[in-house]
């Protein structure tokens, strides 16, 4: 499948660490529980994308051949103080320069290691940019804030999770994935605010324009499979690409205002449900 470009990639990296430092320095709860991840602080999930993204510089500077363990990255958990807006801002920023830095100066197609085995430079920087999209909408969500995501970043990110699940299909036989084995079903993803232009691959329009950005996943005996396109489907989910893109990412859910559900939706709920990798 066909990516955005390295400096793409490293552009939206820049743009959604600036949207979670607006959250940060917005005066919402640090300590507040984030809905969309319950788990988490406010502040939780900000030193989660800070020090992952610390910890993926690490790797693509060093070039390395195996994965680097937490503890061996500097500045990994972030400022000592917990609270303190402005030392998390600044560190924020900081993790932001390291990773777009030794992405910039490694080039996309530099040797580094990946758990999914595409080892280069190029997959950190996709992973990083979809990475700080759905962390950063959780941040907005839960700071009530405006969440932005540029129309081609959002539907790259549908497609790289399609891809990540392909991946799990194919090596980790106790993931739930391959619950979604059965007869055939279809789930349509159409964005109602793009058109098949953005990101068809190649510059090609894949689909007649006026249909817009549509991905089509199949479910089968066989497992997954998905393609570009527009089909009859069993199920549809359809909306805004932003919308469609959360929702698919189980951040919105699917009776939310900009969203429209047409069929089985129980088929979408299952995938929404087993589909999750790990």
């Amino acid at each position: 499948m066909t990516r955005l470009t390295h400096d793409r990639y490293c552009r939206e990296i820049e743009r959604q660490v600036a949207q979670l430092r607006t959250v940060v320095t917005s005066g919402a709860d640090l300590s507040g529980t984030v809905p969309t991840t319950p788990d988490w602080s406010l502040e939780q999930l900000v030193r989660h994308v800070g020090g992952s993204l610390r910890w993926a510089a690490l790797m693509v500077r060093t070039r390395a051949e195996d994965e680097i363990p937490e503890e061996r990255v500097p500045g990994f958990e972030g400022p000592a103080v917990r609270g303190d807006r402005g030392a998390l801002d600044a560190w924020l920023a900081e993790c932001g320069e390291l990773i777009v830095g030794a992405l910039r100066d490694a080039g996309p197609d530099a040797t580094v290691w990946s758990w999914a085995g595409i080892c280069d430079a190029g997959f950190w920087a996709r992973r990083m940019a979809h990475e700080l999209i759905v962390h950063c909408a959780d941040a907005a969500l839960a700071a009530g804030l405006p969440f932005e995501v540029a129309p081609d970043a959002a539907g790259d990110a549908v497609d790289e999770w399609l891809e990540i699940v392909e991946w799990a299909q194919r090596t980790l036989p106790e993931d739930t994935v391959h619950e979604l084995r059965g007869p055939r079903r279809t789930i349509q993803l159409h964005a109602t605010d793009i058109g098949a232009e953005v990101n068809a691959g190649r510059g090609e329009t894949e689909v007649p324009p006026a249909e817009g950005w549509g991905r089509l996943i199949e479910l089968t005996e066989d497992g997954v499979s998905w393609r570009r396109g527009h089909e009859k489907a069993t199920v549809v989910l359809r909306g805004p690409i932003t919308s469609v893109l959360l929702a698919f990412y189980r951040r919105l859910p699917l009776d939310g205002p900009e969203l429209e559900v047409l069929g089985e939706r129980e088929v979408l709920e299952l995938w929404l449900e087993r589909a999750t990798f790990g």
